[in-house]
């Protein structure tokens, strides 16, 4: 009668025994994994750089504005010459496939979901390259050259002591070049000069393969439009040569409200087709928020302030047309007739009109001063789980019904942004995928989180709220596109370049060949077949 019980015991010692070795091998296997990604190649340690590999501080790299992400990487570099970039990009690359090393470049950390850290490899400080110095050239067609790692905010002081500035923007200025040029870079301006990557004359870049090559459109034709809007996936912006034009002095800085959206959006698709009218067009979408024109009132005048006080804007839907009108005091009642000219045609709601001018300067510069007051208050550094897209005219109809009547509650957590562009503008060469329409959409939600909170102002919430709004863009909505994309498998990503996609696999292939470059967006793994 024993023999069972023998039986049973032997059989649970050896399946107690499997599940140790199991636990024990896998155990190994991790820490063989970390080992490995821990070691530092001596190589990589005494490798002659004119600045340095910084091997203890690294924490800082290992985060982003989007305070979702961390990974730590073995190493920071700190260039004080585009030689110690392309020294270290080739040091790695002749390591070949047996190297865990990858590298990202990190300009102002302002990447959402970790798309400039490298997990056990080394992220490049672009912000410590200091020369060469800005050069601002004048002329009939005027450009500044600038490093890879100078920060927007500097072009544009630089830029106006010459009476010049760039014609593209980003609402926000402290980003550096080649963060928004792996991107595309838009602001209200991009409906009549399209996005910054179509107003790059050259670039330098620093490949894979750790080559430095100088492109534009006749020198390198194919790698200067892989890497802008390439996502870092081709090379390191080291260098970038930007158009400019003369730069005003003065801003007439305009808001106005629509009830309807079908009015607010044909007002826009005016706007952006009309020759000469704003030299700014964004919107914004306001849902359920108390006393907004009172507290447009601390930046704004009302064009009529009794009827301004009577507006009540409780619980309503509503979208504020942004618009601005560049002068100088010279022209200023020129400008003026021409407010009042574009004005006549809109059918905003009459009350709501505020206006005020406000320097060249201090009106692109104008998200600084949010940062300002968000940082003293301790709620800069939250996350920031932010959603942008672009959406096809055709779709955006369909999409503001569900979306801002059903999905989105409230817009107090952040800004959402809505506004046309022109795809004329748009270079169909470089890697940015958009929508295949004459007019698409950016829409921005930019939401910040309240890491400790379970209401609708926390990361859960918000997050649960982006994901609603893209599965009704892939079941519902055709030729929806992520900017700023954000993608875990490479299928996804397949998707997301569509035809475009075979050449985006060619030109990695050719100037990344073992995907050292640019972990973070999660597109490719080092040392894997490409397909």
């Amino acid at each position: 009668m024993s023999f069972p019980k023998l039986v049973s015991f032997r059989e649970h010692n050896n399946l107690f025994i499997r599940g140790f070795m199991i636990l024990f091998l896998s155990c190994i296997a991790i820490r063989l994994n970390f080992c490995i990604s821990s070691i530092i190649p001596s190589s990589l340690r005494t490798l002659p750089l004119e600045g340095h590999l910084n091997f203890d501080d690294v924490s800082h790299a290992a985060r982003d504005f989007g305070n979702r992400y961390e990974h730590h990487p073995m190493a920071v570099l700190h260039p004080k010459s585009v030689s110690d970039i392309a020294a270290t990009i080739k040091h790695i690359w002749q390591m070949g496939p047996r190297s865990h090393l990858t590298i990202a470049a990190r300009g102002h950390g302002h990447s959402l979901q970790g798309q400039a850290q490298a997990h056990g490899g080394v992220v490049i400080n672009m912000e410590s390259i200091k020369t060469p110095e800005m050069q601002v050239y004048t002329g009939n067609h005027p450009y500044v050259d600038v490093s890879g790692g100078e920060l927007w905010v500097n072009i544009l002081h630089e830029s106006l002591r010459y009476g010049l500035a760039p014609k593209s923007w980003t609402d926000y200025l402290h980003l550096t070049v080649g963060g928004t040029l792996s991107n595309a870079g838009i602001s209200g301006q991009a409906f009549r000069h399209g996005p910054q990557i179509s107003n790059v004359q050259q670039l330098e870049i620093v490949t894979g393969k750790g080559e430095v090559l100088n492109c534009s459109t006749e020198q390198n034709g194919e790698l200067f439009h892989s890497v802008l809007g390439g996502l870092g996936q081709f090379g390191i912006i080291t260098r970038a040569r930007i158009s400019l034009e003369p730069a005003p002095t003065m801003v007439k800085w305009i808001r106005v409200l629509y009830a309807d959206f079908k009015a607010f959006a044909k007002d826009q698709e005016l706007l952006i087709s009309a020759e000469d009218a704003f030299d700014y067009i964004e919107g914004f979408v306001i849902i359920n928020r108390t006393g907004l024109l009172n507290n447009w009132r601390s930046s704004f005048n009302p064009h009529d302030p009794v009827q301004a006080s009577k507006f009540k804007s409780d619980g309503r839907t509503l979208f504020c047309l942004e618009l601005a009108k560049y002068f100088d005091p010279d022209d200023n009642d020129e400008a003026n007739q021409d407010v009042e000219k574009h004005l006549f045609h809109l059918n905003y709601i009459p009350s709501t009109l505020f206006l005020t001018e406000v320097t060249y300067v201090d009106f692109l510069d104008r998200v600084h001063v949010s940062e300002v007051k968000l940082r003293s208050k301790g709620l800069w550094d939250v996350p920031h789980p932010w959603l942008n897209l672009f959406i096809p005219r055709s779709q955006i109809h369909n999409f503001a019904e569900v979306v801002f009547g059903n999905i989105l509650t409230e817009t107090s957590n952040g800004p959402v942004l809505i506004y046309p562009v022109n795809t004329s503008k748009w270079d169909n060469r470089t890697s940015v995928v958009i929508p295949e329409e004459d007019i698409f959409y950016l829409v921005a939600f930019l939401t910040s989180a309240v890491p400790s909170s379970s209401g609708t102002d926390g990361l859960e919430h918000v997050l649960n709220q982006n994901k609603r709004i893209l599965e009704y863009c892939e079941k519902t909505l055709t030729g929806v596109k992520q900017y700023l994309p954000h993608y875990t498998t490479q299928e996804e990503w397949r998707d997301h370049f569509g035809p475009k996609w075979e050449l985006f696999l060619k030109r990695k292939s050719v100037f990344d060949p073992l995907a050292i470059l640019a972990p973070g967006q999660r597109i490719f793994q080092k040392a894997t077949a490409f397909s």
